[in-house]
């Protein structure tokens, strides 16, 4: 970050917090539902976390991105249903040996997934982003219909392991242990994503490949295997995301990732359209309005979101955090 970093998008988390405790009333269920959002919006994060990678540095308008999602959540079925003893155990820790080898594998599968589809349906569209919208809508729904063809088209159990259900009580106020566990990926994620733009070798190359491709090709540099590089671990994060939100629902079908692209799309826009810091903040202010009205006004649930950003878009028009500005 820069020493003129703009703190004002950050107060939006906590200020939406505090409008909605008079709204709520009661503390406990207020803390109950922060919570709950919090873990909600890190794991749209998540999945956002990788197209807004291959948006902001690739300039690639990836609609099929929601397919490594899905494909990342039907990967968790089979390998945590693999390790039915792992998954049944009461251990918290035993749970985890089971959900970390389901995540990495998901990101893997997604991973190299995410290659192909860069190599044989983004690859030819690079700049024309009417073309990158079609091809990549067409790629998903190629996508979930070879899901269907491997897992079928049916809805999947993905229940969480034992030792991650239920809640620990803090006051009156229930905070489940799943929605932590969340909330310390997405942390984990975020820290170590911005670490790689700006701390390491990698992301000072990628970011100068963006702003001026020629001029490090130049110094010997392959910025386009840098780029399939973004492209891949966008794919993984998306996977990784969908195991998330696949234990996060309990379920998986086909079309879920498909279903999730809109929340994606409202996150992304609301950060400034290839930001990792304005993702994250949106993200989190998604979560929160969702549990918020859900929770006050189910009736206006489905247009909270919208609404939010209409709003902050009449705010600040290019997002939270503009890409201009944030690099």
């Amino acid at each position: 970050m820069t020493k003129d970093f703009d703190w004002k998008p950050l107060l939006l988390v906590p200020v939406l917090a505090l409008l909605a405790l008079p709204l709520v009333g009661s503390t406990s269920t207020w803390l109950t539902l922060t919570v709950a959002g919090l873990a909600m919006g890190m794991i749209v994060f998540i999945i956002a976390s990788g197209l807004t990678l291959v948006f902001g540095l690739m300039d690639v308008l990836n609609f099929g991105h929601g397919v490594f999602i899905a494909l990342g959540a039907f990967v968790a079925t089979s390998v945590l249903g693999a390790m039915g003893d792992w998954t049944q155990s009461q251990s918290i820790l035993t749970n985890l040996v089971a959900v970390l080898p389901a995540m990495l594998v998901a990101m893997l599968v997604a991973g190299a997934v995410g290659l192909a589809f860069e190599r044989f349906i983004v690859r030819p569209v690079y700049g024309q982003h009417l073309k990158q919208i079609l091809i990549t809508m067409g790629g998903m729904i190629i996508g979930e219909e070879l899901i269907k063809v491997i897992w079928g088209p049916a809805q999947i159990p993905l229940p969480l392991p034992e030792g991650l259900r239920g809640s620990w009580l803090l006051g009156d106020a229930a905070i489940e242990k799943y929605r932590v566990l969340a909330v310390i990926v997405g942390a984990v994620v975020f820290a170590l994503l911005a670490w790689t733009l700006a701390r390491t070798k990698i992301g000072l190359l990628i970011r100068a490949g963006v702003q001026d491709r020629e001029m490090v090709e130049s110094l010997g540099y392959r910025i386009r295997v840098l780029f399939v590089g973004i492209f891949v671990a966008g794919s993984a994060l998306a996977g990784l995301g969908g195991v998330m939100w696949g234990l996060y629902q309990q379920n998986v079908i086909p079309q879920m990732g498909a279903q999730v692209n809109v929340l994606i799309f409202i996150v992304i826009i609301i950060g400034g359209l290839g930001s990792t810091t304005g993702a994250l903040i949106g993200a989190l202010l998604v979560g929160l309005m969702a549990n918020y009205t859900g929770f006050v006004a189910p009736k206006v649930a489905l247009f909270s979101n919208i609404a939010l950003m209409v709003a902050i878009l009449l705010w600040r028009p290019q997002g939270v955090y503009p890409v201009a500005g944030s690099r």
